[in-house]
Order: C-alpha cells, then sequence, then structure tokens
C-alpha cells in the first residue's frame, strides 16, 4: 500500500476560513440556497422554510444519534474512535439499506446551529480524531451554520463528509477549503440499476462528478505518522450479489479517472435489510467467490490503497 503521510497536528481546513470570515460567508450564501434547494443533485427547488423536499428535511438538521464509532476505517477511527455524527433521513432510497431505520424515517430529534456546534465540541472533548458527519448531502447549510460556532470556540478536528455521493456541484463548491476527508459511497456504474435499487437514474453520471470534485479539492488520502487520516479522499463501494453494483467499471473510473492511490474500501457486509427480499438477488448475502472477484477486479485496476480489514466470517 502507498501511504502519503504528514506531520502530527495541521490545521483542519476550515480554520483559516473562520478567522478570515469566509466560513460565516460561506453559511450564510448556503441558507440562501434553501430558498430553492439545490444543496443536493436531487435539485428539488422548493423553499424548505415552507416545504419538505425529497431530503423530507426542513430548516433544522435531524441527528439520530453521536458519538466515537470504533467501527469505521483504521485510519478514521486510531484508537480513539470517529467522532460520528448520524443525520436522519436521506437524498436517496436505496431498497436496502443497512441503516433504513436512520435513512428512511424521522428518528431522533431537530437540533439549533448551537446545540449541533456543542455535539462537535463534545466529540473533541471525547478524544475523537475527527468529526464525521454521516449522510450530510441534506443539510450541508445547517452544518455550516454550527460549524461557524464550533470553530469559533476552538474546534480543530478533521472535518469528514460521509455521503451517498450523491451531491450537487453547488453544494461542494461551498464546501471546498472546509471539508478535509470526502467520504463517499460510489453506489452503481449503471443507470438503469440506480433507478431500481436507489430510485435516482442519473446516479452515476453525478456520482462520477461529485468524485472527480472532491478529489480536485483534497487530492489522495493523507495520513498523519500515527496512521491517522488529516486530509484527502476515502471511497466507499458496497460488493452486492451477482456484480450488481458494477464494481468493474467503479473501480477502472477510480484507476483511471481519478488517482491509482486512491483509498478505497471494498465493503464486503452486505446482508439483506429493509426491502432487499423484494429484489432479487439482494435476497441473499454476498458470497465468498463474489467478493473476492470484486478485490481481483480492483486490483487488476491498478489501485494500490485498498483497505485491509476482513471482519466477516463467511457462510
Amino acid at each position: 500500500m502507498v501511504v502519503a503521510r504528514t506531520g502530527k497536528g495541521s490545521s483542519p481546513s476550515y480554520v483559516k476560513l473562520a478567522a478570515n470570515g469566509e466560513l460565516l460567508r460561506r453559511a450564510q450564501v448556503a441558507l440562501e440556497h434553501l430558498a430553492a434547494c439545490d444543496l443536493c443533485a436531487r435539485y428539488c427547488r422548493v423553499d424548505r422554510e415552507v416545504t419538505l423536499g425529497g431530503c423530507r428535511t426542513g430548516l433544522r438538521a435531524r441527528v439520530a444519534s453521536f458519538g466515537a464509532h470504533h467501527g469505521e476505517e483504521d485510519p478514521l477511527r486510531g484508537w480513539g474512535g470517529s467522532g460520528t455524527i448520524f443525520f436522519a433521513l436521506c437524498n436517496l432510497r436505496c431498497q436496502y439499506c443497512q441503516n433504513y431505520d436512520v435513512s428512511q424515517y424521522p428518528v431522533g430529534r431537530e437540533v439549533e446551529p448551537p446545540e449541533l456546534a456543542a455535539i462537535m465540541l463534545d466529540l473533541q472533548a471525547a478524544g475523537c480524531h475527527n468529526i464525521n458527519l454521516v449522510s450530510p448531502s441534506h443539510v450541508v447549510a445547517q452544518i455550516l451554520q454550527a460549524l461557524v460556532i464550533a470553530a469559533d470556540a476552538g474546534l480543530r478536528l478533521p472535518l469528514v463528509y460521509n455521503s451517498g455521493g450523491y451531491d450537487s456541484p453547488e453544494a461542494l463548491a461551498l464546501l471546498e477549503g472546509v471539508i478535509d476527508i470526502y467520504m463517499p459511497d460510489m453506489k452503481y456504474s449503471d443507470r438503469l440499476t440506480a433507478r431500481s435499487l436507489s430510485k435516482i437514474g442519473n446516479y452515476p453520471a453525478i456520482n462520477q462528478a461529485a468524485v472527480h470534485e472532491m478529489h480536485r479539492q483534497v487530492g489522495d488520502l493523507v495520513l498523519d505518522e500515527r496512521g491517522i487520516a488529516q486530509r484527502g479522499l476515502l471511497v466507499r463501494h458496497l460488493v452486492l450479489p451477482e456484480s450488481l453494483a458494477g464494481t468493474e467499471a467503479v473501480v477502472q473510473f477510480l484507476a483511471d479517472g481519478i488517482s491509482p492511490n486512491t483509498y478505497l474500501n471494498l465493503m464486503e457486509q452486505y446482508r439483506p435489510a429493509y426491502r432487499a427480499g423484494q429484489h432479487p438477488p439482494l435476497d441473499r448475502p454476498v458470497s465468498r467467490a463474489e467478493y473476492q472477484a470484486a478485490v481481483a477486479l480492483a486490483e487488476a485496476s491498478g489501485l494500490r490503497r485498498l483497505d485491509s480489514r476482513r471482519s466477516l466470517s463467511w457462510r
């Protein structure tokens, strides 16, 4: 594995923006976008003060849970855990979602920016290595509002943007220089599969454009001397039964169109959930042979930084 490293304690990207007032300006501009929302690639164009769009979220972010997460990739979790904030609801409709109880239902509670900022600061005080924003695409404006407050109060952890990969260029432009680590999914390479399984037919094109822009902003993943991620792109791809996710095209895109040094977590943990039983072959787990074939494709494409954890007992 090729590993880029930097010294311990480099400042996260948003600190400079907070100091010169640019972060506050971005937060204000993001709020203006909510009047005809284009902050995810659904482009609902609704006024979220009066109407809920496809994300079913208004002006306040809904937090399902938060805490130190020790199950993320090694460069994120380290020994102190990744400081995850799980936002309820989602801009996708994945029929097999492993976290459907959070992504498809309004669990948790709505929070104002000062409370969201306090959560970030609490995670920092708990010794987490980063602030991991899980399913953030529909609450970009709310995150920026909270970050202004948190940065002013001393937040100094890298920000992880942990998204489903269906992100608009408008949102990503607002996040440039704010997000340190982008961690998008690349779910599919085929639009018909995306339409069937996530109800978004243009997912592959939007997703590839988003990943390209994310990499332009932050580059390949950089670790400090402790092995903790500080900046860069980390991609997740969930292997599905019978190659439904289009793994071969995804890994080739990353190797040729992004970088052979892209850090890729080729995820093996697919199990039927939510409405998967209505969409064979998603009604069964991924087999060992299917997963090994996916790994072979990634290696053959030239990708050199594959997350190495293997946590499941194959049946």
